[in-house]
Parts: structure tokens; C-alpha cells; sequence
């Protein structure tokens, strides 16, 4: 089963010849999922040849400009294409008068259903549940109601030892493949063999993380605990901590600290201050790397494949 993060634009805001605005993919099973839409969004879904009708849900962190610009224009661009499921888009209070008003002014032809939910959550809350996996939705500390999200696949069952199942008498076939599903079989002799008979240890699902536009404090590594994938803004160099501060914005080095408390495999900075250069940004990800060596700089269109850990 495959999981992959597409970075669309990893700017925050305004757009950068080559750096488009804060948006995020996430391809799981070939269901799309988006997290928040700047300006430039389509661009990066045309280059990257990726499917957008199949995008099932928009999670947007909150109603800057620099998050959302680009969600009108898709939302059009969905209307070229046949689509026979609703769009889901969640967000945080005034999303939906965004979406509406949108359409509205603009005049769009959509030609599918398109279903907000507003986010109105002092902690956190699910807010997407699918088969195997779920969407959680937290509150952040910025200048207006933000959310980050995490979506995390269920545990898996454990890794099958057929020698067991050959022991306690289940045949080879069927059988097998229910107990490697976490359903008791009959054995020939008419017991039952139950699956932890057979299965070891359960094993942990994927988890993605994505964090952005929000002053640093402890919650959010817990939020992101164990996360595969842990996307955060660092959008200025530890000598402008105080600017960060004020606008409540993180650095590149709290993104750090947070992703080594929370014990992430792989933390990638997004949402650059515009101030900084591709070349400049090398300062943010030397001080980032400082504190947690898995660090890297996110880039538009780069791709982070999601594994299983065994």
C-alpha cells in the first residue's frame, strides 16, 4: 500500500518565481487528500501529473491568503473532468463563507458537490475517517483560529509465522488468510486457532503530520508523536526569533526541537519567509539540523515516499 507527500509550494506569504505557496498532497491508496491550497497549487499538480479529480478532501489550516488563493481555481478546474463524488473541504470558522463567496463573485461552473465543514474545536477533533486510517484536526496559536492535521493509518496485524498455523493443524489456504486477518479459523480437528496463536506483535500504521503558521509550544509534538512524515513551518533563521514571535510564526530550529521531542522519523520545513533565497534557506536547515539531524528543506514539487517501518 502506497503513501506518498507531494510538496506543491512550499512558500508562505506571497509566490517566488520558484516557489509557489504552502500546499501539500497526500496520495494514499490512490485517494488524494490536500493540505491548504496557495496561490500556484495547480501549477504543481499539472507539472506533477497528478490526478486532482480524485482529491476527496481539502483540510485547510486556516483563511490567510497565502493558504487558500489557490483553492478557487481548483475547485473550476475540478469542473473540467467527470466527478461523481462530493469534495470535501474542512477548515476553521469563515471557510465555508470563503468557498461560498468564491463561487458566487466568480460565477463557477461546478458541476460535482462540494461539502464544508467548519472546525469549531478547542482540542482536538477528528474530522475525516476512513477505512484503515483517520484525520485529526488541533488547535494552533496564530493570529486567527488554525488548525494542524495528522493522518494516521490503524495498527496492522501482526507479521503471520505459517509454521504455527502448520502446527496447530489450520490447511493451507483460505484459512490462512483469515487468520492473517485477525479472524479465528477452524483447525482440522475442529478447535479454534486464534489469530494471536499465530501473528506476531501488531504493527504500527503510517502517520503524516502537518503543522504550519503557529507560534512553537509543547502540544504540537504531542499531536505529532511518532509521525513518519512531519511537515512544519520554519519560516525564519533563529536571529529572528523575536519576528517570529510577534507575527507567531516558529523557526526553523523550534520546528527541530518540536520534531525531536515529538520522535518523528523525518521532519520537512515548509512556509520560507520570502525574505530568504534558495541559498539563504541553507542557514535555516543548518540550524534546524543542528538539533534534529533528519531535517530537510522542502522544495516545490519534491515527493517524500511514506514506508511502512518494517
Amino acid at each position: 500500500m502506497n503513501m506518498e507527500a507531494f510538496i506543491l509550494g512550499c512558500g508562505g506569504m506571497m509566490p517566488l518565481p520558484n516557489r509557489h505557496l504552502t500546499s501539500v498532497l497526500l496520495r494514499r491508496e490512490g485517494e488524494l487528500f490536500l493540505f491548504d491550497g496557495g496561490e500556484g497549487t495547480q501549477v504543481s499538480l499539472r507539472k506533477l501529473n497528478l490526478r486532482w479529480k480524485k482529491i476527496s478532501a481539502i483540510f485547510v489550516s486556516h483563511t490567510h491568503a497565502d493558504h487558500v488563493t489557490g483553492i478557487p481555481g481548483l475547485l473550476m478546474l475540478s469542473s473540467q473532468v467527470d466527478r461523481d463524488d462530493p469534495l470535501y473541504i474542512i477548515g476553521p470558522p469563515r471557510i465555508a463563507e470563503y468557498i461560498e463567496t468564491s463561487r458566487r463573485v466568480l460565477d463557477m461552473y461546478i458541476n460535482y458537490e462540494i461539502i464544508v465543514k467548519e472546525i469549531n474545536a478547542a482540542s482536538t477533533v477528528m474530522v475525516w475517517e476512513g477505512a484503515g486510517f483517520r484525520v485529526r484536526a488541533f488547535p494552533l496559536r496564530h493570529t486567527k483560529p488554525c488548525f494542524g492535521y495528522t493522518l494516521e493509518e490503524d495498527k496492522r496485524p501482526g507479521e503471520f509465522h505459517p509454521e504455527k498455523a502448520k502446527a496447530l493443524g489450520v490447511p493451507v489456504g483460505p484459512l490462512w488468510a483469515k487468520l492473517q486477518a485477525g479472524e479465528s479459523a477452524p483447525a482440522a480437528d475442529g478447535s479454534i486457532v486464534k489469530p494471536e496463536d499465530v501473528l506476531g506483535p501488531a504493527r504500527s500504521g503510517r502517520k503524516f503530520s502537518f503543522v504550519t503558521d503557529t507560534l512553537a509550544f509543547s502540544e504540537i509534538a504531542e499531536e505529532a508523536a511518532g509521525s513518519d512524515l512531519f511537515v512544519c513551518e520554519g519560516m525564519f533563521e533563529k536571529a529572528l526569533l523575536e519576528t517570529a514571535r510577534e507575527k507567531k510564526h516558529m523557526t526553523a530550529e523550534q520546528a527541530a526541537v518540536l520534531a525531536a521531542k515529538a520522535d518523528v522519523k523525518r521532519l520537512a520545513l515548509i512556509h520560507y519567509s520570502p525574505r530568504y533565497n534558495d541559498y539563504d534557506l541553507k542557514r535555516l536547515l543548518k540550524e534546524a539540523q543542528a538539533v534534529f539531524p533528519q531535517t530537510v528543506l522542502s522544495r516545490d514539487r519534491m515527493v517524500f515516499p511514506i514506508e511502512y517501518v518494517d
